[in-house]
């Protein structure tokens, strides 16, 4: 059978209809992708130039939120664009929708199994968002089913996934169905635990004088007084072993600086251990930290 020719009259009619309207379509969806873009930047800005103008050394959590939202807003407005651009460009295609129904049908069936885990990972977003289980900036530990857990700064929040940077630099990216536990180390206060380790034969109360007075220093140091909420606390012999004991000392700080108070904090003690003739063990904590609420 011969091919049909379309005639010239009938594709330069197209052209200047449909086909005008499917790109006008398409740039139109990429100018609200740039706008959006552009008002998520602004809310952004406003909430870090906030946070500057009142001297928080944390974002609060309120902000935290906000900004998690800004970029979920955002996410979910361009996932409905496009859906309504891809449906319209079809349509000036001249694919008809309803014929469309039969093999959605069966690719909906196909890909069942990987269609419910992208509806498990937006249903999780919606209450990781709901909830405020964290936000942008707050340091976490997840962890993933079937994955090694995951600890970093939360860097962007979607509906689908979760972006965390680690302290090393590297960029974690967890589907949030996938998360099953959230251990959140920067909501509203943390807390900064050293175990120092002595000698057994070094008086117990002479170490604690020792440590009340590190604590009384450090709260006294402006810098330092900044991240913590009150001042360090001994709370005695933590454990005892046949040549040491452990005795702890915590301090209570603003979420997110109990790395750097429990750093400065060990380093200050091991100094005034040693003016004091007294021998630190090389098993001095190096990373205790909790967090919680207030």
């Amino acid at each position: 059978m011969p091919f049909a020719i379309t005639p010239l009259n009938d594709l330069s009619g197209w052209a200047r209809g449909d086909l005008l309207e499917i790109v006008l379509f398409i740039l139109g969806a990429a100018l609200l992708t740039r706008l959006a873009d552009w008002v998520r930047g602004r809310v952004v800005a406003r909430i870090d130039a906030h946070s500057k103008e009142t001297d928080e050394l944390v974002r609060s959590e309120a902000a935290k939120h906000r900004h998690v939202v800004a970029q979920v807003v955002t996410w979910a407005f361009l996932a409905v664009v496009y859906i309504i651009t891809f449906v319209l460009v079809v349509q000036r295609l001249g694919v008809p929708l309803a014929g469309l129904v039969a093999p959605a049908a069966l690719i909906s069936a196909a890909l069942g199994f990987g269609l419910q885990t992208f509806v498990k990972d937006i249903a999780a977003g919606f209450f990781i968002t709901g909830e405020r289980q964290y936000g942008f900036g707050d340091v976490v530990h997840l962890s993933v089913v079937g994955l090694p857990d995951a600890t970093g700064t939360v860097e962007e929040v979607t509906l689908r996934v979760t972006r965390i940077r680690s302290v090393s630099g590297e960029v974690i990216t967890t589907p949030n169905g996938s998360i099953a536990r959230v251990t959140n180390l920067s909501r509203d206060w943390a807390r900064a635990v050293i175990d120092v380790p002595v000698p057994a034969t070094v008086d117990v109360s002479h170490v604690t004088q020792i440590l009340q007075r590190v604590g009384a220093e450090a709260y006294s140091d402006d810098k330092l007084r900044k991240m913590m909420l009150d001042p360090p606390t001994v709370m005695g012999v933590e454990s005892i072993d046949v040549d040491t004991f452990s005795v702890r000392m915590v301090a209570r700080t603003l979420p997110g600086a109990q790395f750097d108070v429990g750093r400065e904090l060990r380093a200050r003690v091991a100094s005034a251990l040693r003016r004091e003739g007294i021998s630190v063990s090389a098993e001095l904590d190096t990373g205790r930290s909790t967090s919680g609420a207030s």
